[in-house]
Protein backbone atom coordinates (compact mmCIF):
# COMPACT_ATOMS: atom_id res chain seq x y z
CA UNK A 1 0.00 0.00 0.00
CA UNK A 2 1.25 3.63 -0.49
CA UNK A 3 1.39 6.34 1.84
CA UNK A 4 -2.07 8.20 0.27
CA UNK A 5 -3.75 5.07 0.37
CA UNK A 6 -2.54 3.81 4.46
CA UNK A 7 -4.26 7.30 5.07
CA UNK A 8 -7.48 7.00 3.72
CA UNK A 9 -7.58 3.68 4.87
CA UNK A 10 -6.47 4.74 8.45
CA UNK A 11 -9.33 8.08 8.28
CA UNK A 12 -12.04 5.07 6.97
CA UNK A 13 -11.08 3.13 10.27
CA UNK A 14 -11.11 6.49 12.29
CA UNK A 15 -14.99 7.39 10.97
CA UNK A 16 -15.78 3.98 11.01
CA UNK A 17 -15.02 3.82 14.96
CA UNK A 18 -16.43 7.17 15.65
CA UNK A 19 -19.61 6.20 13.98
CA UNK A 20 -19.85 3.17 16.15
CA UNK A 21 -19.00 5.68 19.50
CA UNK A 22 -21.46 8.07 18.68
CA UNK A 23 -24.48 5.26 18.10
CA UNK A 24 -23.57 3.88 21.21
CA UNK A 25 -23.00 7.18 23.14
CA UNK A 26 -26.86 8.44 21.57
CA UNK A 27 -28.30 4.56 22.76
CA UNK A 28 -27.22 5.75 26.15
CA UNK A 29 -28.02 9.15 26.26
CA UNK A 30 -31.89 8.55 24.72
CA UNK A 31 -33.95 10.90 26.70
CA UNK A 32 -35.78 8.92 29.02
CA UNK A 33 -38.85 9.19 29.93
CA UNK A 34 -39.07 11.29 33.48
CA UNK A 35 -41.66 9.74 36.12
CA UNK A 36 -44.89 11.30 36.45
CA UNK A 37 -44.43 12.70 39.85
CA UNK A 38 -42.17 12.73 42.98
CA UNK A 39 -41.14 14.39 46.45
CA UNK A 40 -37.60 13.77 47.64
CA UNK A 41 -35.17 15.00 50.41
CA UNK A 42 -34.72 15.24 53.42
CA UNK A 43 -35.04 18.75 55.92
CA UNK A 44 -35.93 19.62 59.77
CA UNK A 45 -38.27 21.65 61.10
CA UNK A 46 -37.96 24.89 62.33
CA UNK A 47 -39.59 25.07 66.28
CA UNK A 48 -38.46 27.76 67.82
CA UNK A 49 -38.46 25.81 71.59
CA UNK A 50 -35.54 23.76 69.86
CA UNK A 51 -37.45 20.38 68.92
CA UNK A 52 -35.55 18.46 66.75
CA UNK A 53 -38.30 17.61 64.12
CA UNK A 54 -37.04 15.83 60.84
CA UNK A 55 -38.78 14.64 57.51
CA UNK A 56 -37.21 12.54 54.69
CA UNK A 57 -39.14 11.64 51.60
CA UNK A 58 -38.23 9.08 48.76
CA UNK A 59 -41.49 8.99 46.81
CA UNK A 60 -42.15 8.36 43.24
CA UNK A 61 -44.73 7.63 40.33
CA UNK A 62 -43.37 5.65 37.48
CA UNK A 63 -44.53 7.35 34.22
CA UNK A 64 -46.53 4.27 33.69
CA UNK A 65 -48.30 5.00 36.26
CA UNK A 66 -49.62 8.15 35.02
CA UNK A 67 -53.28 7.84 35.54
CA UNK A 68 -53.20 6.51 39.23
CA UNK A 69 -51.57 8.18 42.15
CA UNK A 70 -52.21 5.24 44.23
CA UNK A 71 -49.54 3.15 42.40
CA UNK A 72 -46.75 5.29 43.28
CA UNK A 73 -43.80 3.93 45.44
CA UNK A 74 -41.22 4.72 47.98
CA UNK A 75 -40.84 5.67 51.69
CA UNK A 76 -41.36 8.78 53.90
CA UNK A 77 -39.51 8.90 57.61
CA UNK A 78 -40.07 11.89 60.47
CA UNK A 79 -38.93 12.00 63.61
CA UNK A 80 -39.94 14.94 66.26
CA UNK A 81 -37.90 14.92 69.89
CA UNK A 82 -37.55 17.35 72.44
CA UNK A 83 -35.26 17.51 75.68
CA UNK A 84 -34.30 13.22 74.84
CA UNK A 85 -37.64 12.57 74.45
CA UNK A 86 -40.16 11.10 70.94
CA UNK A 87 -40.51 9.03 68.27
CA UNK A 88 -39.79 8.18 64.92
CA UNK A 89 -41.95 6.70 62.00
CA UNK A 90 -41.16 5.14 58.46
CA UNK A 91 -44.12 5.33 56.07
CA UNK A 92 -44.62 3.19 52.73
CA UNK A 93 -45.88 5.11 50.50
CA UNK A 94 -49.40 4.17 49.22
CA UNK A 95 -50.48 7.57 46.92
CA UNK A 96 -48.58 10.43 45.64
CA UNK A 97 -50.02 13.88 44.11
CA UNK A 98 -48.36 17.02 42.82
CA UNK A 99 -49.61 20.17 41.56
CA UNK A 100 -46.56 22.44 40.65
CA UNK A 101 -44.56 22.81 43.23
CA UNK A 102 -46.64 21.09 46.15
CA UNK A 103 -47.17 17.53 46.99
CA UNK A 104 -49.24 15.62 48.93
CA UNK A 105 -47.93 11.94 49.96
CA UNK A 106 -49.92 9.54 52.12
CA UNK A 107 -48.18 6.09 53.78
CA UNK A 108 -49.08 3.43 56.34
CA UNK A 109 -46.29 2.85 59.04
CA UNK A 110 -44.73 0.01 58.81
CA UNK A 111 -42.04 0.45 61.52
CA UNK A 112 -42.34 3.18 64.61
CA UNK A 113 -41.11 3.81 68.53
CA UNK A 114 -44.38 4.93 68.99
CA UNK A 115 -47.07 2.66 70.28
CA UNK A 116 -49.98 1.86 68.46
CA UNK A 117 -48.82 3.97 65.29
CA UNK A 118 -47.73 0.92 63.29
CA UNK A 119 -50.59 0.29 60.69
CA UNK A 120 -51.98 4.16 60.51
CA UNK A 121 -52.21 5.75 57.18
CA UNK A 122 -50.89 9.07 57.67
CA UNK A 123 -50.46 11.73 54.91
CA UNK A 124 -47.70 14.97 54.63
CA UNK A 125 -48.14 17.68 52.48
CA UNK A 126 -44.66 19.82 51.20
CA UNK A 127 -44.52 23.02 49.25
CA UNK A 128 -41.18 23.64 47.49
CA UNK A 129 -40.10 27.47 47.20
CA UNK A 130 -36.51 26.56 47.22
CA UNK A 131 -34.72 26.79 50.62
CA UNK A 132 -37.91 28.42 52.41
CA UNK A 133 -40.06 25.12 51.99
CA UNK A 134 -43.31 24.40 54.30
CA UNK A 135 -44.68 21.52 55.17
CA UNK A 136 -47.78 20.28 56.88
CA UNK A 137 -48.87 16.76 58.17
CA UNK A 138 -52.61 14.61 58.72
CA UNK A 139 -52.23 14.68 62.59
CA UNK A 140 -51.50 18.50 62.72
CA UNK A 141 -54.95 18.55 64.51
CA UNK A 142 -55.02 15.45 66.54
CA UNK A 143 -51.54 15.96 68.42
CA UNK A 144 -50.10 12.38 67.03
CA UNK A 145 -50.85 9.46 63.97
CA UNK A 146 -52.24 7.30 66.05
CA UNK A 147 -55.04 9.70 67.15
CA UNK A 148 -56.06 9.89 63.37
CA UNK A 149 -59.25 7.54 62.46
CA UNK A 150 -59.00 6.09 59.38
CA UNK A 151 -57.25 8.37 56.89
CA UNK A 152 -58.02 8.26 53.80
CA UNK A 153 -54.95 7.83 50.63
CA UNK A 154 -53.25 11.42 49.54
CA UNK A 155 -55.05 13.39 52.31
CA UNK A 156 -53.08 15.69 54.35
CA UNK A 157 -53.08 19.27 55.65
CA UNK A 158 -52.13 22.59 54.77
CA UNK A 159 -48.18 23.08 54.55
CA UNK A 160 -47.94 25.19 57.76
CA UNK A 161 -44.58 24.77 59.20
CA UNK A 162 -41.01 26.11 57.85
CA UNK A 163 -38.19 23.90 57.23
CA UNK A 164 -35.12 25.34 59.49
CA UNK A 165 -32.72 27.52 57.31
CA UNK A 166 -29.53 25.70 56.71
CA UNK A 167 -31.47 22.11 56.51
CA UNK A 168 -31.64 21.11 53.11
CA UNK A 169 -35.12 21.25 51.40
CA UNK A 170 -37.52 19.01 49.28
CA UNK A 171 -37.97 18.90 45.62
CA UNK A 172 -41.15 18.09 43.75
CA UNK A 173 -41.62 17.01 40.51
CA UNK A 174 -45.24 18.02 39.38
CA UNK A 175 -47.96 15.91 38.13
CA UNK A 176 -49.06 16.44 34.52
CA UNK A 177 -52.11 14.07 33.74
CA UNK A 178 -53.65 13.86 30.47
CA UNK A 179 -56.89 15.22 30.84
Amino acid sequence: MNHRTKIVVLGCALLLTAGAASAATASDDAPRQREAAALTGTAKLYRSAGDDITFSFDAHLAAKDDADPTKATGTFEFSHYLNGEGARATAKVDCLLTGGKVAVVSGVITSSDLPGAEGKRVGVTVHDVGRHDRLGYSWASTGNPVETKELPKCVSSAPFEKVKKGTDDFTVVPWKPDF
